[in-house]
């Protein structure tokens, strides 16, 4: 299937590592031009030149919770290539720890990056996307599910998710749709971190992949792939869609 990605241009921020670099690897494999954002401008550098650099991938460090960082990213697509057809807000996960110990900066720090940083970039794309434009949101199978021991994700992520619906019906009467992603186990550094938080990775895994139907974590090409898609116009008709990519993790419709 020819998803219709070629010469579009997406902004994707947590483009570093993780799910937002297999995100922007896919879409760049797939024929689409990248802005990449992410906060350590060595790492986008080599990003960029491994998606082709030049004409093809951008790369500009940002810190998502900077109130100025959403105009810079779209700024920088429009010079670039003169157009944004989609974003994908991909953040960092925010500390792990139990709801007792999180502390009023941690909750303030998370806040400021995790959702209101991700907010700004979904706001300011309204505003220039047009007819077939897509804001997508990286969050996580905690939108329905709280996971022990991330109090903080737990807190925030399912609003995301809320403040996503909205605006999915607020902008599909312009043609722009608006669409999130629900990883799990996928095997990235992040979930490897969290496996080892308590002290015995392995067993950690063998634990959560006994609990996933298809009995393994899920790798980050997997859930770039996905990611392409939903954010393709081969995609057209799906809009305000919270999409599971979690090898059947997830037991409720």
């Amino acid at each position: 299937m020819d998803l219709g990605l070629k010469d579009k241009v997406f902004v994707v921020t947590g483009a570093g590592r993780g799910l937002g670099l297999a995100a922007a690897r896919t879409l760049a494999e797939e024929g689409a031009r990248v802005v990449l954002s992410a906060r350590n401008q060595r790492q986008l550098d080599d990003v960029a030149a491994e998606l082709g650099g030049g004409d093809r991938a951008l790369a500009v460090a940002a810190d998502n919770s900077e109130p100025r960082t959403a105009e810079r990213l779209l700024g920088a697509a429009q010079d670039a290539w003169g157009r944004v057809d989609g974003v994908l807000i991909s953040v960092g996960g925010p500390p792990a720890g139990p709801a007792t110990g999180a502390t009023d900066e941690q909750w303030r720090g998370a806040f400021e990056s995790v959702f209101l940083g991700a907010v700004r970039l979904a706001r300011a794309a309204a505003e220039v996307l047009g007819e077939g434009g897509v804001i997508g949101f990286v969050l996580s199978g905690s939108v329905y599910e709280p996971i022990p021991g991330l109090a903080i994700s737990n807190g925030l992520r399912p609003g995301l998710a809320g403040f996503a619906k909205t605006l999915a019906a607020e902008l599909g009467p312009r043609g722009i749709r608006v669409v999130g992603l629900l990883p799990a186990r996928i095997d990235t550094d992040r979930v490897r971190e969290l496996d080892a938080l308590g002290g015995d990775p392995e067993s950690a895994r063998a634990r959560h992949e006994a609990s996933i139907p298809l009995r393994r974590y899920g790798s980050p090409e997997e859930f770039g792939r996905a990611a392409a898609f939903l954010l393709s116009p081969a995609a057209s008709y799906l809009t305000g869609l919270m999409l599971p990519v979690d090898g059947g993790a997830m037991h409720g419709f």
